[in-house]
């Protein structure tokens, strides 16, 4: 359910409205965009603790992609079924109106791409998409939980954790699992995701860049900005002079160079802004 925004942040709804109004806008959007679709958040107020999986780990232990493939394929059953929400349709009526390039996101969940925006840079990858590590096959990622169901019977029903924010959910015991395989080459299975320890490939940064470098103004939402990526991309706005207008609940490491900061949801927020705009 979207919440209403306060009077505070009419006022800033307001204020973004004058600093955004005619200009081209790239959205940049982290966690908090997802929440009210079920999806939890990393940093945000009652969080779980989470231990992102290191790559060295996932390539050099069984044991570590047992527990990995295990809680991703429990946890991405209930995180596939997830649908956009009213952050996610805002923004892609921002893009169907004309009014944004399109969204830089540092979400796996493929919800801006189910919401319609057409234009959608996913700097974390995506879960959707299996590779193999060694030939560099790609598999969907339907084809791979119709297996691990095939092999692991048992895991549906066996207790688990709650969802995570990467859609991982793991069970209690994991040294039954049988992890897949490359089909082709029988090397090692991984999703197309950045894992802990990895850098974002050039080219999709390039993309990223790509968009910033042809916005006219930047909002952020959903983020704390504790990420460097993000960082990096706003640092070339401030660059060129761009209006950036942050909605996140609680502060961010760029709130002091923001030209408008809303401390609010962005499901209300964003509604509010579009409708503030006539966006339609």
């Amino acid at each position: 359910m979207t919440d209403t925004p306060t009077p505070d942040t009419d006022r800033a709804i307001a204020d973004a409205k004058a600093v955004l109004q005619g200009r081209k806008i790239a959205f940049i959007t982290g966690a908090g965009v997802s929440t009210d679709s079920g999806i939890p958040d990393y940093r945000g107020a009652g969080s779980i603790p989470r231990s992102p999986m290191d790559i060295k780990a996932f390539l050099t232990s069984h044991e570590a992609r047992q527990r990995y493939w295990a809680g991703g394929h429990r946890g991405y059953q209930a995180f596939s079924a997830t649908q956009p929400n009213a952050s996610h349709e805002a923004i892609a009526a921002f893009e169907r109106a004309g009014a944004a390039l399109g969204v830089i996101t540092q979400n796996v969940d493929g919800l801006h791409l189910k919401a319609g925006s057409a234009h959608v840079v996913e700097l974390h990858g995506t879960a959707r998409r299996i590779v193999c590590t060694t030939c560099g096959q790609v598999f969907d990622r339907r084809d791979i939980s119709a297996r691990i169901e095939a092999a692991n019977p048992w895991l549906l029903s066996a207790p688990a954790a709650e969802l995570g924010p990467d859609g991982d959910s793991i069970p209690e015991n994991v040294d039954q699992f049988v992890v897949p395989e490359c089909t082709i080459c029988g090397g090692i299975l991984r999703p197309d995701v950045v894992f802990f320890g990895e850098y974002i490939p050039r080219e999709r940064f390039a993309r990223a860049e790509g968009m910033v470098a042809a916005a006219e103004a930047i909002v952020v939402a959903g983020t704390s900005l504790t990420v460097n990526t993000p960082i990096r991309l706003l640092d070339r706005a401030r660059r060129r002079g761009l209006p950036i207008v942050i909605i996140n609940r609680g502060a961010t490491k760029w709130d002091s160079q923001a030209a408008v900061k809303i401390d609010d949801g962005t499901s209300a927020t964003l509604t509010a802004l579009a409708e503030a705009m006539e966006i339609a």
